[in-house]
């Protein structure tokens, strides 16, 4: 039976995944507004009074509270676990305990009422996947099948829905952007012909702009219309993606946004010149390099060789089966970045792969804490934002108990001219506290990002994931 898709209300249409891996500023303002939404929402739905639209980002229980990340901004919320009505990506609806299931990064609504400056959630509403009719919906099996073929022997045309922005980090081999939100303005872009075989695909399951793209082309009269669901985290769960060399340096070098670049030409090609940040990783010795890499699997990885693509493909092929989910390889390789005047690196490549995520607004560095705890400078205090009960098994030295939800209370306890640090027990917390410090004027605090264990000795262990 044919079923139309249901765009969820109240969600946003255009949301789009972001990895940890792309911080924001080191210093973002949490903004006092009565209405705030992700600004990429707009595209499609009209900004409310006491609503937040954004990506979920941590629920701690014991202070009550949740964070919504929306662009640059976080906003903290209250609730109360059992007045809280929490509708999941699956319809049910509940209570509180349902929000300990809900995904770091994925796309809510919370709507809330305000009292004495103080935000209390009433509904949180968790984006379910999106609903099509089987005959629109196209595999990743089918798909890969299509771009292994190219798109004129396949005789389709692959379009991004995603912003510029997010296909400017990457993209499904032959793609092209068709941005949802630009849609009307770039129709040009489709196929004069309206039986061919048009393909949609945005940010994965939850993501609506694909199907708002059909949507429009169907109405335009194309008639043979495919929806990829899976989009491109789930292409990336089993492929590469591509970039070229303009995408790499704009959206990535230019940008400073960590990431993995791998040249897999010969030590004597790379000592010819390199692509700046690059690090060496010749073909031939791949497969031993893949196995001793030491960095996350979600980590973004650009592979590149000499110009047609076909090393770097079989490189990037065997770090995708090593489970590396955020594969791309570079169009037209380190020819390609010299054609377009791009600075070319001389001397040696790195010889050892890194990856260093940029750190979370606020996040102080786990060897930069522990030599504050160890030198206790006078100009620093530390806010062990646990409940009172749960500092019973140890403190670092010199550390002030204030639990999280207590802090706008005890102001008067936190001097103004010294440096704050916050810590919890892994971390979720004390984020939080750093943004309510945030909000009430103090301007140098931080925060430990770790998981921390105290020993009965007095000792602690703090470990970062």
């Amino acid at each position: 039976m044919k079923r139309t898709f249901s765009l969820f209300l109240g969600i946003c249409l255009a949301l789009t995944y972001t990895a940890s891996a792309f911080a924001a500023d080191p210093q973002p303002a949490v903004k006092k507004a009565a209405v705030a939404s992700a600004k990429i929402c707009l595209n499609c739905h009209k900004a409310e009074a006491n609503a937040f639209r954004g990506y979920f980002d941590n629920v701690a229980f014991r202070s009550k509270t949740i964070q919504i990340r929306m662009d640059e901004t976080t906003e903290l919320v209250r609730f109360d676990e059992d007045e809280i009505k929490v509708v999941n990506g699956e319809g049910k609806t509940g209570d509180g305990e349902l929000l300990r299931k809900v995904k770091k990064g994925h796309e809510v609504k919370i709507e809330y009422v305000e009292m004495d400056g103080v935000k209390t959630a009433v509904r949180f509403l968790e984006k379910p996947p999106v609903k099509l009719s089987r005959e629109m919906i196209i595999s990743t099996p089918e798909v890969e099948k299509l771009v292994s073929q190219g798109p004129e022997k396949g005789k389709y045309f692959l379009f991004d829905s995603r912003p510029l922005p997010r296909f400017q980090e990457g993209s499904i081999p032959t793609a092209e952007n068709l941005p949802f939100p630009a849609f009307d303005k770039l129709v040009n872009k489709l196929p004069a012909d309206k039986s061919s075989l048009i393909i949609f695909y945005c940010a994965g399951p939850t993501c609506n702009m694909s199907p708002g793209s059909a949507d429009k082309a169907k109405k335009l009269g194309y008639t043979n219309i495919k929806v990829y669901v899976d989009g491109m985290p789930g292409w990336l769960e089993r492929n590469y993606g591509v970039l070229s060399v303009q995408f790499l340096k704009e959206a990535w070098i230019d940008k400073d946004i960590p990431h993995v670049l791998l040249d897999v030409r010969s030590e004597k090609e790379a000592g010819k010149g390199f692509i700046k940040g690059a690090v060496a990783f010749p073909a031939a010795k791949s497969g031993k390099l893949i196995k001793g890499l030491t960095i996350k699997k979600n980590a973004p990885v650009m592979v590149y060789d000499q110009n047609n693509g076909k090393v770097a493909a079989r490189v990037a092929r065997a770090l995708v089966k090593a489970g590396f989910r955020r594969v791309l390889v570079l169009s037209g390789g380190f020819d390609a970045w010299k054609a377009a005047s791009y600075e070319v690196a001389t001397g040696k490549p790195a010889a050892k792969v890194v990856y260093t995520p940029k750190p979370r607004p606020g996040e102080i560095a786990v060897d930069e804490f522990k030599k504050l705890v160890a030198a206790q400078p006078a100009d620093v205090m530390f806010i062990d934002v646990r409940n009172a009960d749960e500092v019973k098994s140890g403190m670092f030295k010199g550390a002030v108990q204030i639990s999280a939800e207590e802090l706008k209370e005890n102001v008067a306890r936190i001097p103004k001219g010294k440096k704050i640090i916050t810590n919890c027990a892994t971390g979720v917390r004390a984020e939080m506290a750093y943004h309510t410090l945030k909000e009430l004027g103090y301007n140098d605090v931080r925060f430990l990002n770790a998981n921390v264990e105290f020993e009965k000795n007095g000792s602690f262990r703090i470990t970062k994931e």
